[in-house]
């Protein structure tokens, strides 16, 4: 199966670029099936990093030193190559942070501080990562404005049949564009149209699906976009948040200090350009610069290729462990490949998902198992935890049938 007849990545040159999937872990390769909670890091983003250190290591926006220049010429590149591979109109609109939930808890404070009120409302989806909820209960503990949610329906997609009516008078709708959980890939420009029709900003949880599918935050109709660096390849301890130009303007700082400020005065201060104005403090340089060349390595693969190879495998897995194990073992989400993204989190022979994952471990199998930061959702699927397999462009059918064989040999340990 392809998406708009775009071949899968033939995976062997791809997994050669990535230093980790050669290691052995106790005699056995490395299974590495986590990619939703964090990818595995090419060697050119490697190279860029330890490039930066040992050859221009100064901090930027200051110097007038060669290198100074040269490490700020080199991060703003990075920004430029970020704002081209989500479409960005500006480089203005490209916030840099230490990661999703930053960018997240920006917005949360931000333009939440300053444009909510008690009796207010915003919409929230219950498939949503703690980092889209709890900002907002916080603020609202103090502001005292309502949550309103938009439910599920029985495959793990958003019942969107009251929409209208949870927008009605809303400020705000929050969700993400790809459940972390469930895989469901949610109509996003439905959910930002009904928003502006309904006077509110949109704020879309782009984690899970930048990383995996091309995007343009522009086509998407978003208000704002966060995202994290981690899980697209590049390093950990850098986010992005994009926001409209306009609404970036009016909101007040998120953080004080150096860099955010064209002046200061001992009675007051006067606000730097976007994005510095949200950008206190020396930036995460070399992390930068990594995430850039996280986008350049994800351009070379082409991110419909991306996409192809990962609906190919999703049919596959979801047919591999449905034949392999029928009612013994449940993937909870949508059954259509199409629907979903790589992330499959299962029930399997009423096994704790931590015993699962440590059975796995001794075969070389990574999963996670936990509540991976949902744990509403956790509840209305009336599970305490789950396991949780996740693909990326690095993974092929023969990760898929480990996985099967795993599961297989947990299955007959705790049949013991």
């Amino acid at each position: 199966m392809t998406a708009a007849g775009i071949s899968p990545v033939e995976v062997a040159p791809v997994r050669s670029q990535f230093p980790l999937m050669s290691r052995c872990v106790d005699g056995r390769p490395i299974v590495y099936l986590d990619s939703a909670a964090t990818s595995q890091k090419p060697q050119s983003v490697l190279d860029a990093m330890d490039d930066y250190y040992r050859t221009c290591n100064a901090n930027v926006h200051r110097g007038v030193y060669a290198i100074a220049e040269e490490a700020t010429n080199r991060m703003e590149r990075a920004r430029e190559r970020v704002r081209a591979f989500i479409g960005a109109r500006s480089a203005a609109e490209v916030l840099i942070t230490k990661n999703a939930t930053e960018s997240l808890n920006l917005v949360a404070q931000s333009w939440g501080r300053a444009n909510l009120r008690a009796g207010d409302a915003i919409v929230l989806t219950h498939m949503e990562h703690h980092a889209n909820i709890v900002p907002w209960q916080m603020l609202a503990a103090e502001v005292g404005f309502e949550i309103r949610w938009i439910p599920l329906d029985e495959q793990g997609r958003l019942d969107l049949t009251d929409l209208d009516r949870l927008l009605d008078g809303a400020r705000l709708l929050g969700a993400t564009a790809m459940s972390n959980v469930l895989g469901t890939l949610n109509p996003v420009r439905t959910l930002t149209d009904a928003a502006r029709a309904a006077g509110a900003i949109s704020v879309i949880d782009g984690c899970q699906s930048v990383p995996h599918t091309a995007t343009d935050v522009v086509a998407m109709g978003a208000d704002f976009v966060a995202f994290s660096g981690h899980k697209m390849c590049g390093p950990t301890g850098i986010g992005v948040l994009y926001g409209r130009e306009e609404l970036l303007e009016e909101m007040p700082p998120f953080l004080g200090g150096g860099e955010m400020i064209r002046d200061v005065r001992l009675d007051g201060f006067t606000c730097n350009d976007l994005p510095w104005k949200f950008e206190a403090g020396t930036p995460p340089i070399a992390e930068i610069i990594g995430l850039g060349a996280a986008v350049e390595w994800l351009e070379g693969v082409g991110m419909e290729a991306v996409r192809a190879h990962e609906i190919a495998l999703v049919e596959y897995t979801m047919r591999t462990l449905g034949e392999r194990f029928g009612d013994r073992l449940r993937i909870h989400g949508p059954a259509d490949p199409l629907e979903r993204g790589g992330v499959f989190s299962f029930d399997f022979d009423g096994l704790h998902p931590h015993d699962i994952s440590q059975v796995l471990d001794t075969h070389g199998v990574c999963v996670r198992a936990g509540h991976h930061c949902a744990k509403p959702l956790m509840r209305l699927l009336g599970v305490g935890a789950t396991a949780r397999a996740s693909v990326y462009v690095y993974n092929d059918t023969t990760d898929i049938d480990a996985l099967a064989d795993a599961l297989d040999a947990a299955g007959s340990f705790f049949a013991l």
